[in-house]
This record gives C-alpha cells, sequence and structure tokens, in this order.
C-alpha cells in the first residue's frame, strides 16, 4: 500500500512579499508567516511582490510540472485595480489579444481571455498602495490560461492604464475563500489535484 508522504497548502501571499522561501536580499519571505511548514516546502508558481493572493505550497516537486508545463492549459484569475475608467472598447481588446513584450525582447500577443468590469469585491484587505475612493480607477475580473512574467501588468499598460493592485483569487476550481493575508490551510491530496483538475497524477 502506498504511503503518501507529500503534503498540500494554499496561501493568501501577502502584499510585499516575495514567492520564496530563502534569499538574502532583503525581500520580505514566505519563512516569515506564522506557520510550522514542512521540510521541502516550495511555492508552486509565483506571484511578484506586489502581487497578492492565492499561491499553492507543497513538498511534491512534481506539481509544477504538471501544472504550468502541461499541455493542457489551466486557468487562473485575478481581481485588477487600474487607474482611470476602462471604456468597453480598451475591455474587449483585452479579451481578444493585447502585443506585449516579454524575456528575450520579443513581441507577444496574448491569448484570448476573460476580462470583466466589476464593482469593488466586498471583502477586500487594505495594502498601503490601496487607491483613495476619488482617483478614478476600475476594478477588472481578469482569467488567463497562460503566464508571461508580469502579464496581466504589462496587458493593462500597453492599454494606457497602470495596474495598482493584483490579486490572485483562483487557479481553476481551486480558491482562497475566506483566507486572510497570511494565512494557511493544508489540503488533501485528492482534493488538492481534483480541484486543480490535474489527473493521471503521482505523488
Amino acid at each position: 500500500m502506498k504511503v503518501n508522504t507529500h503534503r498540500y497548502f494554499i496561501l493568501y501571499k501577502p502584499f510585499d512579499m516575495v514567492s520564496q522561501f530563502i534569499g538574502t536580499d532583503g525581500s520580505r519571505r514566505l519563512r516569515e508567516i506564522d506557520f510550522d511548514f514542512p521540510e521541502g516546502i516550495h511555492a508552486i508558481g509565483r506571484l511578484d511582490s506586489h502581487s497578492e493572493g492565492l499561491l499553492l505550497l507543497t513538498t511534491n516537486k512534481k506539481v509544477t510540472k504538471l501544472l504550468f508545463e502541461s499541455k493542457i492549459p489551466h486557468s487562473r484569475t485575478y481581481i485588477v485595480q487600474v487607474l482611470h475608467k476602462v471604456s468597453d472598447e480598451t475591455v474587449q481588446t483585452l479579451r481578444n489579444g493585447v502585443r506585449i513584450r516579454i524575456k528575450g525582447n520579443v513581441d507577444w500577443i496574448t491569448s484570448p481571455c476573460s476580462v470583466h468590469i466589476i464593482d469593488k469585491p466586498d471583502k477586500l484587505f487594505d495594502v498601503e498602495n490601496g487607491l483613495k475612493e476619488f482617483i478614478p480607477h476600475t476594478w477588472l475580473q481578469i482569467t488567463l490560461t497562460e503566464g508571461k512574467y508580469h502579464q496581466i501588468r504589462k496587458m493593462v499598460f500597453a492599454l494606457k492604464h497602470r495596474c495598482r493592485r493584483l490579486i490572485r483569487v483562483s487557479i481553476e476550481d481551486l480558491t482562497m475563500g475566506d483566507l486572510a493575508p497570511g494565512e494557511v490551510k493544508e489540503l488533501e491530496e485528492a482534493d488538492f489535484f481534483k480541484m486543480l483538475k490535474i489527473e493521471n497524477y503521482e505523488s
């Protein structure tokens, strides 16, 4: 009988913290989270220090390849606050694809994605870069199936909007739920893979 030795967690990564446990550049690290993580834990994928929200953590090194290097794309949904009012025309352009510059100084047309203007989320934790209510801005919900470096920030900037806040709220059916910044929840392996829609995995 196979005994599962791997563990799986979700974390609401706070703003102004990198998605790493170790490093010497002075940035806030995941090791500062008040939680007794097991040895060998690492983040699956990353959120940059100025982004926040859902981060996956595990001791299973195979998960990154299964999730982000799979031939089957996996959706990721973000709540995004941008400066200025976003027009319907801009929303449609974002949906269709935007030309951005990616690693290697290469032009890239982003894949079609889901974009909607939304009301300000009811449950929103304050951060230092939060905009005052009187400054014109727009909240967007964007769902992607690709993840180039700083892709959403580059997409909105290409259309003359600056991203001021970016919160990842879900990956496939796996959501943050009621987690607050810095809170951690452990999941059973079967539930973890089922909600991420990863099949035929082995621990």
